[in-house]
């Protein structure tokens, strides 16, 4: 093993132990947390961990024994199975995060029909099409057998037919790509689009509340300014930065082995065994990034995590505070003027509401 092999099997073993670890923390919280399990997002988000473990635990180490040995396994039909697994599990996997990204739209565009409609069944319905859908792609692939080691990616996975079979793998390497990745890619863009422009919207509104009551303050304390300027700009590039990261993290672990498996397809080229490697280690890696993406990192998982450690310690937890930064602000004033803020009216309130808790889980 020279020292490009030795560099890549340190990267996918720091991707291996990441992903058993993050997507067990997902898997531990939920499992923990009623709340959680019970929303159409915690059903969405238990199945991406799930099939992201089961990666981690079944597919990962087969391929770091080909980076370090250089060798399929020894056991007759195993690198059949872990292809078929390595197949399911990346569809899977891609067209989770897409109905994730779908749950997020339709929970911060139609937040009263969302609460009152999409239960856990729906979801449940979608993650049905989109096991369907990768069982029949990876069975497809087995049943041609189309599957083994691949050398130039040092995995189970899809690998070359003879020459006869080269067009209808190419067909079925360009359908399974434009469905696993190319569909996947588009829903989420166009999703995070419509959860951007609403989002803006709604920050927008916060802004004009913001600024009215820094108007009519005129001997507001400077400090107290200035910290009600800088939230505000917080507010505008949360929901962007957010977004961004969900869709250049789907690009770079994808896109470079998508690539690479459809220049395979054309005969004059040969892919480099490294850069195989590493392009695989790439989507592996997506196994250690939606944990944080899209669970570890928000607030509800946040607050879940630190009632378990709490719980460990026996210490009682402060309760958290429901307040976003827009309500900060209004409590400053509120404060400041020495009055009890009015009850929100329940007709407008609600909505407002509804979209406040709507943005604090989807970002």
């Amino acid at each position: 093993m020279g020292p490009g092999e030795a560099l890549l099997a340190g990267l996918l073993v720091m991707v291996l132990a990441v992903a058993l670890l993050s997507n067990a923390l997902v898997l531990l919280c939920c499992a923990y947390s009623a709340e959680l399990r019970t929303r159409a997002s915690g059903v969405l988000l238990v199945n991406l961990s799930l099939g992201h473990l089961l990666l981690a635990a079944l597919d990962m180490p087969f391929t770091l024994l080909g980076v370090m040995r250089g060798r399929t396994p020894s056991a007759p039909g195993a690198c059949q199975v872990i292809g078929f697994l390595d197949t399911f599990l990346a569809s899977n996997a891609a067209l989770s995060v897409a109905a994730l990204s779908a749950d997020q739209w339709l929970a911060v565009g139609f937040p009263l029909r969302y609460a009152g409609r999409l239960r856990p069944r729906y979801a449940g319905l979608l993650l049905g099409c989109a096991w369907g859908q990768s069982l029949a792609f990876s069975g497809a692939a087995l049943g041609c057998s189309w599957l083994g080691y691949s050398s130039a990616f040092a995995s189970c996975s899809l690998r070359l037919p003879p020459e006869p079979e080269r067009p209808r793998f190419a067909a079925f390497t360009a359908t399974l790509h434009a469905v696993g990745f190319a569909l996947p890619l588009a829903v989420l863009c166009l999703t995070s689009l419509q959860v951007h422009r609403v989002a803006r919207s709604h920050c927008q509104r916060m802004d004009t509340v913001t600024m009215k009551a820094l108007a009519l303050l005129a001997d507001l304390h400077p400090s107290v300014r200035q910290r009600c300027l800088i939230q505000q700009k917080r507010r505008r590039h949360r929901a962007t930065r957010k977004i961004g990261i969900a869709i250049a993290t789907f690009l770079i672990c994808f896109a470079p082995y998508v690539m690479t498996r459809l220049a395979e397809l054309v005969p004059f080229i040969t892919v480099n065994a490294q850069w195989g490697i590493l392009s695989k280690c790439l989507t592996y890696s997506k196994a250690a990034a939606d944990p944080f993406t899209y669970s570890l990192l928000r607030r509800p998982f946040r607050q879940v995590l630190a009632g378990m450690v709490h719980r460990l310690l026996k210490r009682t937890p402060r309760p958290a505070s429901t307040h976003d930064s827009s309500l900060d602000v209004a409590g400053m004033v509120h404060q400041l003027l020495k009055r009890t803020p009015r009850p929100a009216s329940t007709h407008n309130g609600s909505v407002d509401t509804e979209n406040d808790s709507c943005l604090q889980q989807t970002h």
